[in-house]
Parts: structure tokens; sequence; C-alpha cells
């Protein structure tokens, strides 16, 4: 065999492996995908619950945006806000049909508004909800809050396509040695003091190489996907004191692509925190400076709203809160219903679907 065939013959060969390897994961991918949706994980497009499908005529079709509170986390997919703010709006209206699509991940902050929504206009949403505040309550004194979840798979950048087996993965293989904590795989100094099997050892680690195969792809995919530095531009235009210019600005900037791409937007100020809760006065003062924002910059806009469900719910309530901040499904349920006439409220005064 000559040189210039065993470098072709190798060429193919590493093709071929990679086709056979991305098959075999994306054919576990999508089992994945079919058993955690309609739990705590995410549909193939990366949003929850189940996917939607195109828009049909005369369809309302709205997104909520936003970290774990809109992602509902702790609560099953048709247990989160926008699950049930779909199930009021459809009761309250002749509207054939009314989809509110559930775009929030845990952690995200105002920052990824205006990632996800232009990630997710292929959906044609008539209305966006902007609901988060809890993520940025760090405010200017810390670097801003950029994570974008989806953005950090190369495959979605590239597809459209979110992967879950490599955070399945991780966190069966993270409970197998360390006797069932899983939040081990994303701790930084991995002490460990559980002393695993030889079998579950095993089995973490066919888990962690499968995992490995998948970062060898993205890595691979990453070099034509890379994406500019994650920064926040601040304008005085939007009139926000420090420490929550950054935040305003990320608000506002999300606005500003929802109504330029002709869609409504309706910005949702969360629960506050239970009085003796150490974030209460942060979060208040945070808030404040958001609804004035918005009074000055989109006062008198029939495409732009506001709404503060302030004490809406009882944080301090087990029987609304689990944790002081995340929803029980009652919880939910209350938030929607007290969303849903501002929503509709917005959606009417356009006089457009």
């Amino acid at each position: 065999m000559t040189r210039r065939k065993r470098i072709l013959f190798g060429l193919v060969a590493v093709a071929l492996a990679s086709v056979v390897a991305g098959g075999a994961l994306l054919a576990v991918d999508i089992i994945l995908h079919s058993r955690y949706e309609k739990s705590a994980g995410y549909n193939v497009w990366g949003y929850r619950g189940p996917s939607v499908g195109p828009k049909q005529a005369g369809e309302v079709r709205i997104v909520m945006t936003g970290g774990s509170s809109a992602y509902g986390y702790g609560a099953q997919w048709d247990e989160a806000i926008p699950a049930r703010l779909e199930q009021d709006l459809a009761a309250r209206s002749a509207t054939p049909a009314i989809r509110v699509v559930n775009l929030g991940y845990n952690n995200e902050g105002a920052y990824s508004f205006k990632f996800t929504l232009n990630d997710y206009l292929w959906l044609h949403y008539d209305l966006a909800i902007l609901y988060e505040g809890y993520n940025d309550l760090l405010g200017d004194s810390s670097p801003p809050n950029t994570q974008v979840f989806r953005h950090e798979s190369p495959v979605y950048r590239l597809t459209g396509y979110l992967p879950i087996f490599p955070i399945v993965f991780r966190e069966k293989a993270a409970s197998l040695l360390t006797a069932g904590n899983a939040g081990a795989a994303y701790s930084q100094d991995q002490k460990t003091v559980f002393r695993p099997g030889l079998a579950a050892r095993g089995t973490a680690g066919v888990l962690n190489a499968v995992v490995g195969v998948s970062d060898a792809l993205e890595q691979q995919i990453r070099q034509v996907t890379d994406e500019p530095a994650r920064q926040v531009t601040v304008s005085p235009s939007t009139g926000c004191q420090y420490p929550w210019q950054t935040y305003c600005q990320s608000v506002f900037d999300a606005v500003q692509f929802a109504v330029s791409n002709g869609k409504r937007a309706l910005v949702v100020g969360q629960p506050l925190f239970a009085p003796g809760n150490a974030r209460h006065d942060r979060q208040l003062a945070q808030q404040q400076q958001l609804a004035e924002m918005m009074a000055r910059q989109f006062a008198g806009r029939e495409d732009v709203g506001y709404v503060s469900m302030g004490t809406v719910v009882d944080l301090g309530n087990p029987d609304e809160s689990f944790d002081g901040m995340h929803l029980t499904p009652k919880g939910n349920t209350t938030v929607a219903a007290a969303l849903a006439p501002a929503v509709s409220e917005l959606m009417a005064r356009t006089g457009r679907p």
C-alpha cells in the first residue's frame, strides 16, 4: 500500500469511526430524551415539555424565559408555571389553540433572554414572557451572570438539537462513585469518602468513557461554532442605578429584540423573598429599579407590558415554596393564575393574534 493510500485509508477510517460513534450516541440520546423530557429534563429541541410541533393556523404561541423558577425546578413539566398558564389562558379564551412553551433553564439570568428569544424565533411565538431576577441578585458588584445553557453545546449551536445524555451519564456516574451524591460531578474539590465497589466503579467508568467520546466529538464541532466573548454593554439610557445597571440593560435588550422582531414582550417581577430572608431587601431594590425602567422606557407601548408577582405567593409558606424560592405545584398554579390576566390584556390590546 502506497503512502498516499495509507493516509487516505486512515482518514476514511477516522471519518467512519466518527460517524458510527455519533450515530450510536444519537440513538442513546433520543431514548434518554423520551425518558426524561416529561420529568426533570428537556426535549430534543432544548425546551421543557413535549415538542409543540409546527404552529397551526389561528394558534397563539407564547414563550416563557428565565431560570429555574420558570423551568419549574422541583416540579414535573406540567406542574411548572408555563404549563399551568397555558391551561388558564385556554380556559379564559375562545382562541382555538394556545401554547405556552417553557424556554427557562436552571441558573440562567436576564442576560440569556435575548439569546433564547433569538434561538427560538423558529417557533413563531407571538409573545415573550421574561421572568427572572433571582439569578441576577449579585448585581454590578460581581461579574454578570452570562450563562446561556444551550450555547454551552456546540451541537445545539450548529443544529438546534440539544443532547441530554452527557448530563444524565455524568450524574449517574457521580451517583455511583459518591453514594448517590450526583452533585459531586460539579464540585471542584472532588473530595469523596465513599469507596464504591468494583462493579460500581466499572459502570461509572463506562459512563464517563461515553461522555468522553461525546466531549471529543463536541470539541471537533466547537472549532466551527465558536462564539464571541459574552459581555453586557451598559447604556445610561435605561436610567437604572448601581448595582442594577447590567440587569436592567439585559432586560431592556431582550424587550427591544422581541419588539423589533414583531413580538410582544411581558416583563414579570418575580415573587419577593419573605421579609426575614437575607435577600429580601436586595431583591426589593432590584425589582423597584426594574419597574421604574420599564415605565420610563416603554410606557404607552401596546406591545410591551410589565407586571409584578411580588406578593402573589408567600415564599416563606412551605405549601407554596419548598425552599424559600422555588415554588411547589400549588405555588406555580397561583402565579400562573395571577399572570393570566396580564397576558390576556397584552394580547388583546394589540388587536392581533
